[in-house]
């Protein structure tokens, strides 16, 4: 007996299927729209999404006269995805045919046999959408440190999860209000220039939607670019919402999987549950993990993240003893740089600090 999709599931797919519909008929193309994808001399990971554009967007509704800095939030969450149609990913000489799942998206690793370090470019197309180059960030196989970081609250200021100030945010602030947490930026930039060829990977529970506000948000604050694993909000086949949580866990546990010369610096912030995550990574996978380093909120902001000023009990009281890895805490960039540069200075064994 075949079972039945969850109810969230089918609302959902019900919606996308009339909006692409009724889009169609405007004269609405498809796009694609590239993420930066990973890998290294073996396989590569891939990432995008095909969507539907307006023809002429320089004049759809007037919404392309704003300036970037200008755009309210909630334009970063209008999208029109394209669910379960053919596509071609072609890297080198190589083609590969795949369907994009119920959001749209774009997630396959790739086989390579090329020696090709560096930012490097994939092709997506379809049969209607022009082909587009994807970058892929490839990293040396022999490359033994990297660095994760997690977005909301440890680089970016977002008062996230709280329902009126995630709403205000996300969807009424200007762009050019967001605020930068001090010190990260230099903090992540001495870091890779210490370690040449060594990955930044961002980990979040954010929005796929916002990838374009990110991206400008980075370069202009000055934060090394790299792959983002985002997420996408809507039900799955067992909820109405899908679980941060899990999400990180299994990012992480991926990375793992693609990259298993590379020991990990974790960074987070002690808003939520990265505390928690990191060290139950840690503890499943100890040699994947270099050090952890947490960004710890102030009163006022740990109020706004989840309405106490106390640090979630999770995140607070999870710890195993020994700790597993050494790990760090501060207020900003600044303060874990200097607790970072006397523990990136000791053994990889070493468990003290």
């Amino acid at each position: 007996m075949k079972s039945r999709q969850f109810v969230g599931v089918r609302i959902d797919d019900f919606v996308t299927r009339h909006v692409v519909r009724a889009l169609r008929r405007r004269g609405w193309r498809e796009a694609i729209v590239p993420f930066t994808g990973y890998g290294t001399d073996e396989h590569v990971r891939v990432l995008g999404r095909l969507t539907l554009r307006p023809s002429k967007p320089k004049t759809y509704l007037g919404m392309y006269t704003e300036t970037f800095l200008q755009r309210r939030g909630w334009r970063n969450f209008v999208t029109a995805p394209v669910p379960r149609r053919p596509v071609t990913v072609k890297v080198g000489d190589d083609e590969l045919e795949l369907v994009t799942d119920a959001g749209g998206y774009i997630d396959v690793n790739v086989r390579t046999s090329a020696s090709m370090h560096g930012l490097k470019y994939v092709t997506i197309s379809t049969d209607e959408a022009p082909p587009t180059r994807a970058p892929v960030r490839v990293v040396d196989s022999a490359q033994e440190f990297g660095l994760i970081s997690d977005i909301d609250d440890t680089i970016l200021s977002t008062w996230i999860p709280r329902l009126f100030l995630a709403v205000w945010n996300s969807f009424f602030l200007t762009e050019g209000n967001r605020l930068a947490v001090p010190g990260m930026a230099r903090l992540y930039q001495r870091l890779l220039a210490e370690h040449p060829g060594a990955p930044i990977i961002y980990v979040s529970t954010g929005s796929w939607n916002t990838l374009p506000f990110l991206n400008r948000f980075m370069k202009r604050h000055g934060f090394p670019r790299g792959p983002m694993l985002l997420t996408d909000f809507g039900p799955t086949q067992t909820r109405w919402f899908r679980s941060g949580r899990e999400h990180k866990s299994r990012a992480l546990a991926e990375l793992a999987r693609d990259f298993p010369n590379i020991k990990w610096l974790l960074i987070g912030d002690d808003g939520q549950h990265d505390p928690a995550i990191y060290r139950e990574f840690a503890e499943l996978r100890p040699g994947h993990v270099r050090a952890i380093a947490i960004r710890q909120l102030s009163a006022t902001e740990q109020m706004l993240a989840h309405g106490t000023v106390a640090v979630l009990k999770d995140s607070a009281e999870l710890r195993w003893e020994p700790p597993v890895v050494p790990e760090v805490t501060g207020a900003d960039g600044d303060e874990l740089a200097a607790e970072l540069k006397r523990v990136l200075r000791s053994r990889p064994g070493d468990r003290s600090g």
